[in-house]
Protein backbone atom coordinates (compact mmCIF):
# COMPACT_ATOMS: atom_id res chain seq x y z
CA UNK A 1 0.00 0.00 0.00
CA UNK A 2 1.74 3.25 -0.78
CA UNK A 3 2.27 5.75 1.30
CA UNK A 4 -0.75 8.30 0.71
CA UNK A 5 -3.11 5.66 0.84
CA UNK A 6 -1.70 4.63 4.47
CA UNK A 7 -2.00 8.05 5.69
CA UNK A 8 -5.36 8.50 4.23
CA UNK A 9 -7.00 5.33 6.07
CA UNK A 10 -5.25 6.43 9.20
CA UNK A 11 -6.90 9.78 9.07
CA UNK A 12 -10.17 8.27 8.05
CA UNK A 13 -10.28 6.32 10.45
CA UNK A 14 -8.56 8.32 13.36
CA UNK A 15 -10.58 11.55 12.47
CA UNK A 16 -13.45 10.40 14.47
CA UNK A 17 -11.50 9.92 17.89
CA UNK A 18 -9.56 13.59 17.57
CA UNK A 19 -12.90 15.16 17.39
CA UNK A 20 -14.78 13.09 20.04
CA UNK A 21 -11.55 13.63 22.56
CA UNK A 22 -11.33 17.18 21.71
CA UNK A 23 -15.52 17.83 21.92
CA UNK A 24 -15.26 15.82 25.03
CA UNK A 25 -12.30 18.25 26.18
CA UNK A 26 -13.93 21.30 24.99
CA UNK A 27 -17.12 20.06 27.35
CA UNK A 28 -15.12 19.30 30.29
CA UNK A 29 -13.50 22.97 30.22
CA UNK A 30 -16.80 24.43 29.46
CA UNK A 31 -18.59 23.01 32.57
CA UNK A 32 -15.26 23.81 34.68
CA UNK A 33 -15.65 27.30 33.72
CA UNK A 34 -18.89 27.08 34.40
CA UNK A 35 -18.28 26.01 37.88
CA UNK A 36 -15.54 27.98 38.73
CA UNK A 37 -17.48 31.51 37.58
CA UNK A 38 -18.21 33.28 40.90
CA UNK A 39 -20.35 36.38 42.13
CA UNK A 40 -17.66 38.69 41.00
CA UNK A 41 -17.13 37.22 37.36
CA UNK A 42 -20.99 37.48 36.86
CA UNK A 43 -20.65 41.42 37.80
CA UNK A 44 -17.82 41.82 35.84
CA UNK A 45 -20.29 40.58 32.74
CA UNK A 46 -22.86 42.60 33.64
CA UNK A 47 -20.81 45.72 34.03
CA UNK A 48 -19.18 44.96 30.41
CA UNK A 49 -22.41 44.19 28.71
CA UNK A 50 -23.93 47.72 30.59
CA UNK A 51 -20.58 49.48 29.33
CA UNK A 52 -22.39 48.83 25.59
CA UNK A 53 -25.61 51.20 27.14
CA UNK A 54 -23.44 54.07 27.88
CA UNK A 55 -21.76 54.92 31.34
CA UNK A 56 -23.50 54.77 35.15
CA UNK A 57 -23.87 57.76 37.24
CA UNK A 58 -22.77 56.77 40.93
CA UNK A 59 -22.43 58.24 44.40
CA UNK A 60 -21.10 58.09 47.49
CA UNK A 61 -23.02 57.77 50.85
CA UNK A 62 -25.87 58.72 48.65
CA UNK A 63 -29.19 57.38 51.07
CA UNK A 64 -27.43 58.31 54.38
CA UNK A 65 -27.58 62.57 53.99
CA UNK A 66 -27.83 65.61 51.77
CA UNK A 67 -27.35 68.67 51.06
CA UNK A 68 -30.50 70.28 53.07
CA UNK A 69 -30.86 66.72 55.42
CA UNK A 70 -29.26 65.15 58.30
CA UNK A 71 -30.31 61.38 57.79
CA UNK A 72 -27.91 59.40 59.39
CA UNK A 73 -26.39 61.65 61.89
CA UNK A 74 -29.69 62.80 63.13
CA UNK A 75 -30.69 59.31 63.14
CA UNK A 76 -34.51 60.47 61.94
CA UNK A 77 -35.77 57.05 60.88
CA UNK A 78 -38.23 59.42 58.44
CA UNK A 79 -35.46 60.38 56.27
CA UNK A 80 -34.81 56.82 55.41
CA UNK A 81 -35.12 56.01 51.50
CA UNK A 82 -33.94 59.39 50.77
CA UNK A 83 -31.21 60.36 48.48
CA UNK A 84 -30.47 64.43 46.62
CA UNK A 85 -30.18 62.20 43.43
CA UNK A 86 -33.84 60.84 43.58
CA UNK A 87 -35.36 63.92 44.85
CA UNK A 88 -33.91 66.09 41.75
CA UNK A 89 -34.55 63.15 38.82
CA UNK A 90 -36.90 60.63 40.21
CA UNK A 91 -34.35 58.16 39.80
CA UNK A 92 -31.31 56.68 42.09
CA UNK A 93 -27.96 56.26 40.75
CA UNK A 94 -26.97 53.37 39.30
CA UNK A 95 -24.11 52.69 41.35
CA UNK A 96 -24.18 54.08 45.25
CA UNK A 97 -20.54 53.75 47.12
CA UNK A 98 -19.94 53.02 50.86
CA UNK A 99 -16.93 53.04 53.14
CA UNK A 100 -15.54 50.73 55.93
CA UNK A 101 -13.15 53.21 57.55
CA UNK A 102 -13.25 52.63 61.43
CA UNK A 103 -14.87 48.83 61.08
CA UNK A 104 -11.28 47.40 61.45
CA UNK A 105 -11.00 48.98 65.02
CA UNK A 106 -14.38 47.74 65.95
CA UNK A 107 -15.72 51.13 65.60
CA UNK A 108 -19.57 50.99 65.18
CA UNK A 109 -19.63 54.15 63.02
CA UNK A 110 -17.49 54.35 60.06
CA UNK A 111 -14.90 57.83 59.66
CA UNK A 112 -18.35 59.69 58.16
CA UNK A 113 -19.94 58.91 61.01
CA UNK A 114 -22.01 56.49 59.52
CA UNK A 115 -23.70 53.25 61.56
CA UNK A 116 -21.79 50.27 59.97
CA UNK A 117 -25.05 48.18 60.51
CA UNK A 118 -26.66 51.43 58.03
CA UNK A 119 -24.35 50.43 55.96
CA UNK A 120 -24.81 47.26 55.38
CA UNK A 121 -28.63 47.68 54.96
CA UNK A 122 -28.30 50.39 52.62
CA UNK A 123 -25.92 48.47 50.67
CA UNK A 124 -28.38 44.91 50.42
CA UNK A 125 -31.30 47.75 49.62
CA UNK A 126 -29.77 49.21 46.18
CA UNK A 127 -28.71 45.76 45.04
CA UNK A 128 -32.28 44.18 45.85
CA UNK A 129 -33.61 46.97 44.43
CA UNK A 130 -31.10 46.17 40.80
CA UNK A 131 -28.25 48.97 41.67
CA UNK A 132 -24.55 48.02 42.03
CA UNK A 133 -22.18 48.76 45.28
CA UNK A 134 -19.01 49.96 45.61
CA UNK A 135 -16.68 49.57 48.93
CA UNK A 136 -13.70 51.71 49.88
CA UNK A 137 -11.81 51.11 52.69
CA UNK A 138 -9.75 54.21 54.34
CA UNK A 139 -8.40 52.39 57.76
CA UNK A 140 -6.41 54.03 60.01
CA UNK A 141 -2.73 53.90 60.59
CA UNK A 142 -2.22 51.14 62.38
CA UNK A 143 1.41 52.13 63.47
CA UNK A 144 0.63 55.31 65.12
CA UNK A 145 -3.07 54.85 65.74
CA UNK A 146 -3.71 58.33 63.45
CA UNK A 147 -5.69 58.56 60.87
CA UNK A 148 -6.04 57.04 56.92
CA UNK A 149 -4.31 60.46 56.59
CA UNK A 150 -1.75 60.39 58.97
CA UNK A 151 1.44 60.05 56.60
CA UNK A 152 3.32 60.93 59.71
CA UNK A 153 5.73 57.53 59.27
CA UNK A 154 7.16 56.37 56.60
CA UNK A 155 7.66 52.50 58.09
CA UNK A 156 3.76 52.25 58.41
CA UNK A 157 3.00 50.01 55.55
CA UNK A 158 6.16 47.47 56.62
CA UNK A 159 5.16 47.58 59.81
CA UNK A 160 2.16 45.67 58.86
CA UNK A 161 3.85 43.24 56.43
CA UNK A 162 4.75 39.90 57.54
CA UNK A 163 7.09 40.05 60.67
CA UNK A 164 6.77 43.96 60.67
CA UNK A 165 5.31 45.33 64.66
CA UNK A 166 1.96 45.46 63.30
CA UNK A 167 1.45 42.43 61.65
CA UNK A 168 -0.33 40.70 63.67
CA UNK A 169 -2.69 43.76 64.82
CA UNK A 170 -3.22 44.27 60.28
CA UNK A 171 -4.30 41.07 60.55
CA UNK A 172 -7.15 41.53 62.77
CA UNK A 173 -8.09 44.06 60.88
CA UNK A 174 -8.12 42.16 57.55
CA UNK A 175 -10.39 39.62 59.70
CA UNK A 176 -12.87 42.12 60.62
CA UNK A 177 -13.39 43.40 57.01
CA UNK A 178 -14.32 40.10 56.09
CA UNK A 179 -16.41 39.20 58.47
CA UNK A 180 -18.58 42.45 57.81
CA UNK A 181 -17.94 41.80 53.73
CA UNK A 182 -19.82 38.46 54.95
CA UNK A 183 -22.75 39.46 56.36
CA UNK A 184 -23.75 41.30 52.69
CA UNK A 185 -25.85 38.50 51.28
CA UNK A 186 -29.11 38.92 49.49
CA UNK A 187 -32.75 37.83 50.55
CA UNK A 188 -31.82 33.94 49.26
CA UNK A 189 -28.87 34.07 51.22
CA UNK A 190 -26.83 34.80 48.34
CA UNK A 191 -23.56 36.61 48.13
CA UNK A 192 -23.73 40.28 47.09
CA UNK A 193 -21.43 41.06 44.29
CA UNK A 194 -19.08 44.18 45.16
CA UNK A 195 -16.57 46.47 43.48
CA UNK A 196 -13.85 46.71 45.89
CA UNK A 197 -11.53 49.55 45.74
CA UNK A 198 -9.13 49.35 48.46
CA UNK A 199 -5.34 51.56 48.68
CA UNK A 200 -6.98 54.26 46.68
CA UNK A 201 -5.10 57.18 45.09
CA UNK A 202 -1.75 55.35 45.95
CA UNK A 203 0.28 57.42 43.52
CA UNK A 204 -0.38 60.48 45.83
CA UNK A 205 0.93 60.92 49.44
CA UNK A 206 -2.34 61.71 51.57
CA UNK A 207 -2.70 58.56 52.72
CA UNK A 208 -0.16 56.33 54.77
CA UNK A 209 -0.23 53.73 52.02
CA UNK A 210 0.60 57.07 49.39
CA UNK A 211 4.09 56.98 47.36
CA UNK A 212 5.73 58.07 49.34
CA UNK A 213 5.15 56.41 52.26
CA UNK A 214 6.45 53.18 51.09
CA UNK A 215 8.18 51.42 48.07
CA UNK A 216 6.67 49.68 45.37
CA UNK A 217 7.29 46.57 46.46
CA UNK A 218 5.79 47.21 49.93
CA UNK A 219 2.79 48.54 47.69
CA UNK A 220 2.03 45.34 46.03
CA UNK A 221 3.00 43.48 49.35
CA UNK A 222 0.38 45.45 50.60
CA UNK A 223 -2.19 44.57 47.90
CA UNK A 224 -1.52 41.26 48.00
CA UNK A 225 -2.01 40.84 52.19
CA UNK A 226 -5.53 42.17 51.94
CA UNK A 227 -6.40 40.48 48.86
CA UNK A 228 -5.28 37.00 49.86
CA UNK A 229 -6.72 37.13 53.44
CA UNK A 230 -10.04 38.47 52.03
CA UNK A 231 -10.25 35.53 49.19
CA UNK A 232 -9.08 33.19 51.96
CA UNK A 233 -12.39 33.81 53.88
CA UNK A 234 -14.09 32.55 50.57
CA UNK A 235 -15.52 36.19 49.88
CA UNK A 236 -15.71 35.29 45.52
CA UNK A 237 -18.12 38.52 45.23
CA UNK A 238 -15.33 40.68 45.32
CA UNK A 239 -14.69 42.37 41.83
CA UNK A 240 -11.01 43.89 42.47
CA UNK A 241 -10.99 47.62 41.35
CA UNK A 242 -7.15 49.42 41.56
CA UNK A 243 -7.72 53.74 41.56
CA UNK A 244 -5.22 55.98 41.35
CA UNK A 245 -5.68 59.44 41.69
CA UNK A 246 -5.82 62.14 38.87
CA UNK A 247 -1.81 62.26 37.32
CA UNK A 248 -2.14 63.55 33.75
CA UNK A 249 1.16 62.18 32.98
CA UNK A 250 0.83 58.81 32.64
CA UNK A 251 2.84 56.21 30.84
CA UNK A 252 3.26 52.30 30.80
CA UNK A 253 6.17 52.52 33.08
CA UNK A 254 4.85 54.97 35.71
CA UNK A 255 1.90 53.27 35.96
CA UNK A 256 2.91 49.16 35.88
CA UNK A 257 5.49 50.57 39.57
CA UNK A 258 2.47 49.93 41.08
CA UNK A 259 -0.01 48.27 39.24
CA UNK A 260 -1.04 44.99 41.41
CA UNK A 261 -1.18 42.65 38.37
CA UNK A 262 -3.94 41.40 35.37
CA UNK A 263 -4.24 38.89 37.92
CA UNK A 264 -5.23 40.81 40.60
CA UNK A 265 -7.00 43.86 39.07
CA UNK A 266 -10.49 43.19 36.90
CA UNK A 267 -11.36 47.22 36.99
CA UNK A 268 -8.85 50.19 36.38
CA UNK A 269 -10.21 53.35 37.82
CA UNK A 270 -8.80 57.03 38.80
CA UNK A 271 -10.41 59.10 41.70
CA UNK A 272 -9.93 62.55 39.22
CA UNK A 273 -11.10 65.97 40.99
CA UNK A 274 -11.12 69.12 40.16
CA UNK A 275 -9.25 70.76 42.62
CA UNK A 276 -7.56 73.72 40.40
CA UNK A 277 -8.43 75.29 36.98
CA UNK A 278 -10.86 74.32 34.44
CA UNK A 279 -8.04 74.12 31.78
CA UNK A 280 -5.48 72.03 34.22
CA UNK A 281 -8.46 69.28 34.69
CA UNK A 282 -9.62 68.68 31.09
CA UNK A 283 -6.15 68.43 29.99
CA UNK A 284 -5.05 66.19 32.77
CA UNK A 285 -7.88 64.45 32.72
CA UNK A 286 -8.00 63.67 28.80
CA UNK A 287 -4.39 62.34 29.46
CA UNK A 288 -5.28 60.18 31.98
CA UNK A 289 -7.99 58.66 30.43
CA UNK A 290 -6.14 58.00 26.72
CA UNK A 291 -3.58 56.27 28.51
CA UNK A 292 -6.28 54.31 30.58
CA UNK A 293 -8.73 53.15 28.16
CA UNK A 294 -5.62 52.31 26.01
CA UNK A 295 -3.98 50.30 29.34
CA UNK A 296 -8.02 48.66 29.95
CA UNK A 297 -8.43 47.50 26.36
CA UNK A 298 -4.90 46.12 25.90
CA UNK A 299 -5.09 43.81 29.19
CA UNK A 300 -9.13 43.34 28.88
CA UNK A 301 -10.12 45.58 32.00
CA UNK A 302 -12.78 47.44 32.68
CA UNK A 303 -12.64 51.20 33.71
CA UNK A 304 -14.15 53.40 35.15
CA UNK A 305 -13.85 56.98 36.85
CA UNK A 306 -13.94 55.82 40.35
CA UNK A 307 -14.50 59.31 42.28
CA UNK A 308 -15.13 62.65 40.46
CA UNK A 309 -16.42 66.16 41.48
CA UNK A 310 -16.06 69.53 41.79
CA UNK A 311 -16.33 70.50 45.38
CA UNK A 312 -19.70 72.73 46.13
CA UNK A 313 -20.27 73.39 42.51
CA UNK A 314 -19.46 76.89 41.89
CA UNK A 315 -20.31 76.23 38.20
CA UNK A 316 -23.83 75.42 37.64
CA UNK A 317 -22.93 74.46 34.14
CA UNK A 318 -20.06 71.80 35.15
CA UNK A 319 -21.76 68.61 34.35
CA UNK A 320 -22.50 68.80 30.70
CA UNK A 321 -19.59 71.33 30.31
CA UNK A 322 -16.64 69.92 31.24
CA UNK A 323 -17.51 66.57 32.89
CA UNK A 324 -19.95 64.62 30.12
CA UNK A 325 -18.05 65.80 27.27
CA UNK A 326 -14.62 64.36 28.52
CA UNK A 327 -16.34 61.25 29.51
CA UNK A 328 -18.46 60.95 26.04
CA UNK A 329 -14.99 60.28 24.44
CA UNK A 330 -13.85 57.61 26.48
CA UNK A 331 -15.66 53.26 27.61
CA UNK A 332 -15.85 54.05 30.79
CA UNK A 333 -17.90 51.43 33.13
CA UNK A 334 -19.36 54.32 35.54
CA UNK A 335 -18.70 57.76 37.01
CA UNK A 336 -19.16 58.32 40.81
CA UNK A 337 -19.39 61.51 43.01
CA UNK A 338 -18.16 61.89 46.07
CA UNK A 339 -20.84 62.62 49.30
CA UNK A 340 -23.25 65.60 49.83
CA UNK A 341 -23.76 67.14 52.93
CA UNK A 342 -23.99 70.73 54.06
CA UNK A 343 -20.73 71.80 54.26
CA UNK A 344 -18.96 70.09 51.34
CA UNK A 345 -20.84 68.45 48.42
CA UNK A 346 -19.95 67.21 44.99
CA UNK A 347 -22.71 66.11 44.11
CA UNK A 348 -25.98 67.48 42.70
CA UNK A 349 -29.47 68.19 44.78
CA UNK A 350 -32.49 70.26 44.22
CA UNK A 351 -31.69 73.14 45.76
CA UNK A 352 -28.26 73.71 44.24
CA UNK A 353 -27.52 75.96 40.93
CA UNK A 354 -26.34 73.22 39.17
CA UNK A 355 -30.25 71.37 39.46
CA UNK A 356 -30.91 71.86 35.98
CA UNK A 357 -27.48 71.19 34.17
CA UNK A 358 -27.94 68.18 35.90
CA UNK A 359 -31.07 67.32 34.78
CA UNK A 360 -29.75 67.55 31.41
CA UNK A 361 -26.95 64.81 32.38
CA UNK A 362 -29.60 62.44 33.54
CA UNK A 363 -31.72 62.99 30.55
CA UNK A 364 -28.79 61.92 28.32
CA UNK A 365 -29.12 58.60 26.53
CA UNK A 366 -26.09 57.38 27.35
CA UNK A 367 -26.10 57.91 31.36
CA UNK A 368 -27.81 55.26 33.56
CA UNK A 369 -29.03 55.62 36.24
CA UNK A 370 -31.05 53.25 38.61
CA UNK A 371 -34.16 52.32 36.03
CA UNK A 372 -31.45 52.06 32.83
CA UNK A 373 -29.65 48.90 34.22
CA UNK A 374 -32.79 47.11 36.90
CA UNK A 375 -32.78 43.64 35.88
Amino acid sequence: MSGYLMRLRWTAKGLPCVVLALTALLMACSQKADKEQTVADKLAERLTALQQKGYMMGHQDDPMYGVTWAGTYANDSAELGRSDVLELVGDYPAVMGFDLGGIEVGDQKNLDSVPFQRIHDELIAHHERGGIVTISWHPRNPLTGGTAWDVSDTTTVASILPGGSEAEKFQTWIQRVGDFLLTLKDKDGQPVPIIFRPWHENNGSWFWWGQKLCSDNEFHSLWCLLQDGLKSRGLSNLLWSYSPNLDGGWNEERFLQRYPGNDRVTLIGEDAYQWGTEEDFKKALTADLTFLSDFAKKNGKLLAMTECGLQNMPDATWWTRVLKPIMDKYPISYFLLWRNYSKEYFGPAATLPCAADFKKLYEADNTLFLKDIAE
